[in-house]
């Protein structure tokens, strides 16, 4: 059986540049060699882009500019159809080379990887891809679209308020009095486009609020804010699947001591010290799960103090779970996902926070727990990818017509020529 060449994109210029690299490390090692023929594509922090055997082991990464200076320099060939990289090889005298490619993952984090510019150029190139398509990858990397999104489709989200950066610097006294009126102590203040937590702050009165805004002012030029839930859990669920074809994982409890859960319990194993690692033995929590998810790929999100699945009544997983596919589907969904939601202990009510169209570590650790492994979740991206790309090959794209024969015609008389020439004929 021929192999499929997987090319495996991920880095780029984002502040979740590292956690791409950690989730892409974990993903590579998870694939099944006897199927798929790896391609590692990194792009840099400048939006450069290479290849080489040498990006498939973490422990390189530590000294990155001797890891890039083994591996070959390559970009896309812009030919429709084509799926290339090209790659110049070294010296005065050296070939170009073409690498083929059948069908790509993208593993990427944030700006430039999951909000839908990758997923557009893919798109132009006509190139399978797994993950969420151009659509999905937008509305869900803003918050404020998200909101609306699933606000539109009756699925239950907090009240919230947003307003641009520029806004925020004009107006700052008219802004805190209007964030108070509308939404009261404490609030949430989160830049509308990054993840991981970055940004993210809570304010309980107008002098933290203005700190807040400012952080968040650094990463988004629209800034949310929202009603700080005072007793809440946190429960998320991956969704898994394409069109009608789709089905969430169990659901996980992720646990902090912060107001909300932090870059640092994402990814560095909570900011607890000793005390949080009392709280894991006591409660049963799993870190670092899954296939090779320990020191050679590093743990990446699944290094996060959790319990799965979450302690939840039946019924009310049932509910989440329902509620995770719906959002999957509201925003079209493809691939993987994961879903973050916030259940009121004092009114009870569940929102959805946000949609995770490319989950850290793929959240391989919840479909592990799900009976699915990290290297059968691979199988399962690559054939979304592919069935994505033959439901498109179905649709019609362009039209036969004589519109430019017409105006070529039209073109060679005189009344044409000097119509063409006043009106800026297009």
């Amino acid at each position: 059986m021929q192999k499929i060449r997987l090319g495996v994109f991920f880095g780029g210029p984002s502040v979740e540049h590292e956690i791409a690299v950690i989730s892409a490390a974990q993903a590579m090692a998870a694939a099944d060699p006897a199927k798929y023929e790896l391609v590692p594509v990194y792009i840099s922090k400048d939006g450069l882009w290479y290849t080489g055997p040498q990006l498939l082991d973490m422990k390189n990464y530590a000294d990155l500019p001797k890891l890039l200076s083994q591996c070959q320099q390559v970009h896309m060939l812009a030919d429709r159809g084509a799926h290339k990289l090209v790659a110049k090889g070294r010296g005065l005298f050296a070939k170009t080379q073409e690498l083929p490619l059948d069908v790509v993952l993208p593993v990427m984090h944030g700006a430039h990887g999951e909000d839908g510019c990758l997923q557009g150029f893919l798109e132009l190139l006509n190139i399978p891809y797994a993950g969420p398509g151009v659509l999905a990858a937008a509305v869900g990397m803003d918050k404020i679209m998200m909101k609306n999104v699933l606000a539109a489709n009756q699925l239950p989200v907090l009240p919230g308020l947003w307003f641009t950066a520029d806004e925020w610097f004009a107006e700052r006294e008219a802004k805190l009095q209007q964030v108070e009126e509308q939404l009261g102590w404490p609030v949430i203040v989160k830049p509308a486009n990054l993840g991981s937590s970055v940004g993210i702050s809570r304010a309980d009165n107008p002098e933290e609020l203005a700190a807040a805004l400012d952080e968040a002012a650094n990463f988004s030029g629209r800034l949310l804010l929202e009603p700080c839930l005072t007793d809440y859990r946190e429960i998320n669920c991956s969704v898994l699947g394409y069109g009608p074809k789709i089905r969430a994982s169990v659901c996980e409890e992720p646990l902090t001591s912060n107001d909300f859960l932090t870059y640092q319990d994402k990814y560095l194993g909570g900011s607890g010290g000793a005390k949080g690692g009392k709280m894991g033995a006591k409660s049963g929590v799993k870190a670092g799960v899954g296939p090779k998810a320990g020191s050679q790929t590093g743990a990446g999100m699944s290094s996060a103090q959790r319990r799965v699945p979450a302690d939840l009544p039946s019924e009310q997983a049932a509910e989440i779970q329902s509620l995770a596919s719906r959002a999957f589907t509201a925003l079209d969904g493809c691939g993987v996902a994961r879903v973050d939601l916030l259940l009121d202990k004092t009114s009870g009510h569940s929102y959805i926070n946000e949609v995770n169209t490319i989950p850290g570590s793929l959240s391989f650790y919840l479909w592990q727990a799900s009976g699915l492994d990290f290297t059968a979740l691979i199988d399962e991206l690559v054939e979304s990818a592919l069935w994505r790309q033959r439901s498109k090959a179905k649709l019609t794209y362009s039209y036969d017509t004589n519109i430019l024969a017409g105006l070529a015609a039209s073109a060679n008389g005189p009344v044409g020529t000097k119509a063409g020439a006043k009106s800026g004929l297009k």
